[in-house]
């Protein structure tokens, strides 16, 4: 039999309408010690057990559900982001190799959010735009930048915002305003309606969860070293210019101006930002690779 029809089958998620009872169900589903992990981590990958796989899935649906909330500002259902995100689960158990050393939280992270990205673009046909890497980073990062720039969400950007996002993402600044005007006329979900007909409860009342989540804080603490480790691995790649500008510039909480850094290198200022921006496409480009060696990252 293979590995395929060996995955389980998770609490049925039939619509917005069943939201509540299946984010209830999943909370019942114990979580895991890192041994009780290890030991059904092995006897899937060695023995194909399905009851083991069983239990690696069910102890992570609320880490599901909770990466899918970080992704209701697109327009689609809730449901549809959590089934998304579901079979991305299945995929990192499948692939998981618990002799690697971490938790399975941190490792089928990276297939929850690629399962839902994908879904996303997807539903938002940004193929017909012609869809690049540039183009999909754009994409999920421009909300955020937005909100870290306190940009009016539903407003054209400001010129010096457009010029900043452009250069931070490496994208033009065309690319950035037809972007905005485009996720403008998604539309967002409201979590402010009623979870019933008579008008009874909203659905941000059963999303609060006052309960702290065991793999939400393991993934969360995990996924930060790794990052630490993979961006100090990534910094041996740059020469000691661009390493002291990228930190200068991104990696400090009182960054330094394009003048101040002009003068310490006796360059101009456009050409502080050139190596900049080139130090920072060099750093992308190898925390990818270096994620990519560590399996972090889905295949494909």
């Amino acid at each position: 039999m293979s590995k395929e029809r060996n995955l389980p089958a998770v609490p049925a998620l039939g619509g917005e309408q069943s939201l509540n009872r299946y984010l209830s169900e999943i909370r019942k589903f114990p979580l895991l010690a890192p041994e009780q992990e290890y030991m059904l981590a092995k006897r899937y990958k060695e023995h194909e057990d399905p009851a083991a796989a069983g239990q690696l899935v069910t102890s992570h649906l609320r880490l599901v559900a909770k990466i899918a909330m970080g992704y209701r500002g697109y327009g689609l259902p809730v449901s549809e982001l959590i089934s998304e995100g579901n079979i991305g689960l299945m995929q990192g158990v499948k692939k998981f190799e618990p002799d690697r050393g971490f938790r399975l939280a941190t490792y089928a992270m990276w297939w929850i959010k690629a399962s839902i990205q994908e879904y996303i673009l997807r539903s938002w046909s940004l193929v017909k735009m012609g869809t690049t890497a540039a183009q999909k980073k754009l994409f999920f990062n421009l909300r955020r930048m937005k909100k870290n720039l306190d940009a009016y969400e539903d407003s054209d950007l400001h010129p010096d915002d457009v010029a900043k996002i452009a250069t931070t993402l490496g994208v033009s600044e065309q690319e950035v305003v037809n972007m905005n005007r485009r996720m403008m006329m998604g539309g967002d979900a409201s979590l402010n309606v009623s979870l019933r007909e008579e008008g009874e409860g909203q659905w941000q009342d059963v999303l609060a969860d006052d309960r702290p989540l065991q793999d939400e804080t393991v993934a969360d603490a995990e996924e930060a070293t790794v990052r630490h480790a993979m961006l100090v691995e990534a910094m041996d790649g740059l020469n000691e210019r661009e390493r002291d500008i990228l930190m200068e510039r991104r990696l400090t909480e009182d960054p330094k101006t394009l003048e101040e850094l002009s003068q310490v290198y006796h360059v101009s200022r456009e050409r502080v930002r050139q190596i900049e921006v080139r130090a920072f496409e060099k750093l992308q480009k190898a925390m990818t690779r270096i994620a990519s060696d560590r399996r972090l990252l889905p295949a494909g």
